[in-house]
């Protein structure tokens, strides 16, 4: 049995696993076309600032995504040097595009909220 090709298929499975909650699956397709801060998160998807951070834990700890100080706040993005990226990005591509909850924050001056 070739063993590279297990641990793809075990990789695979964990980043499906990963991606398979809704919530982080929609973080990650507003991420490939707009930097986000934790607050921005929590007005999108009305929940909690402790449970948006677990679920950006969750993705920051196999450094899908990747964190940039702008002042005293973090913003998140998609890290596109990851090894999974090509894997991830394919995914994504089939996704509906998620840029009306952006544009819904910017409608109601929530977009950024935390400068």
């Amino acid at each position: 049995m070739n063993k590279t090709v297990t641990t793809d298929m075990k990789r695979a499975s964990q980043l499906l696993k990963l991606l398979g909650d809704q919530t982080r699956l929609t973080m990650m397709k507003l991420l490939q076309s707009h930097d986000c801060c934790v607050c921005e998160f929590v007005e999108i998807f009305k929940m909690s600032q402790p449970a948006i951070s677990q679920h950006l834990r969750k993705l920051r700890d196999i450094d899908l995504v990747k964190e940039t100080r702008r002042g005293k706040w973090i913003f998140y993005s998609i890290n596109e040097e990851h090894k999974d990226y090509p894997f991830i990005q394919g995914i994504l591509e089939h996704l509906p595009e998620q840029d009306e909850l952006v544009t819904e924050l910017e409608a109601q001056g929530l977009r950024i909220c935390c400068e």
